[in-house]
């Protein structure tokens, strides 16, 4: 295989709207996913439990959100960012490809936003892939923090020559982090517009396919009012090439 298919998503949680308002999304999130026809989903904000909206929603899934929504043939990795009142929510990754191990990095730069890295180490064609699903914080210092332990995670846990991709939420709609995440030989699709906020009117490119090792083939971002409902956040969708 020359050709890796990769998304990234922002799932705000499975549920949409405040109130008596809210609607669950999750079902039909799921069949997003198998959508994508991905070999690798890279998945922020979301949930293993939360007591009160198990209680509110008669339909809400037996299993973890990573779980639901991992299609037929995948494996799932999920690990936790942030502890709330009523359950916890953190990053995932769905993969066709066999699991060699997984870790997760505290990177949360104040305790008001809890953040995490999980890292995901992936055979592929016999091949070891390194992936990390992020989701950086609202403010831009502290993401640019974010960054710098992410070098040194890089440093510590992943081979300078093995192949990786580094994807997610970066929160950076001022892509003032194409230099600091340059300056770690991580590169993204630049000039090109890839708007994924808010999915209502995507203005900004706050979702973003890093590589190293690999090439940057095609990107796009789907649209239309089925897309606008799930999610606060458009998928954007990549192929790379080994």
């Amino acid at each position: 295989m020359s050709i890796l298919r990769v998304a990234t998503y922002n799932i705000h949680k499975g549920v949409r709207g405040l109130g008596p308002s809210r609607r669950l999304e999750i079902h039909n999130l799921a069949h997003a996913v198998e959508q994508f026809d991905a070999d690798l989903v890279c998945l922020q904000e979301v949930r293993r439990h939360h007591r009160k909206l198990e209680r509110h929603f008669t339909r809400w899934p037996s299993l973890d959100q990573a779980g639901y929504l991992s299609p037929e043939g995948y494996e799932s990795i999920y690990r936790t960012n942030a502890v709330t009142r009523h359950g916890e929510h953190g990053n995932a990754l769905l993969s066709r490809w066999p699991v060699l191990g997984s870790q997760h990095s505290d990177v949360s730069d104040y305790r008001f936003e809890q953040r995490g890295l999980l890292h995901v180490q992936l055979l592929v064609e016999q091949a070891v892939l390194h992936v990390v699903v992020v989701h950086l914080s609202l403010i831009h210092a502290s993401r640019e923090r974010q960054v710098q332990r992410l070098g040194k995670y890089l440093e510590h846990h992943v081979p300078a020559s093995a192949a990786l991709i580094v994807a997610g939420d970066f929160n950076d709609w001022g892509a003032k982090l194409l230099r600091p995440m340059a300056a770690l030989d991580l590169r993204t699709f630049e000039g090109i517009r890839l708007a994924t906020f808010p999915s209502r009117l995507p203005l900004l490119h706050l979702d973003r396919i890093y590589v190293r090792g690999l090439r940057l083939v095609s990107a796009h971002v789907p649209h239309g009012q089925v897309w606008s409902r799930m999610s606060d956040h458009l998928p954007l969708i990549a192929e790379l090439e080994w």
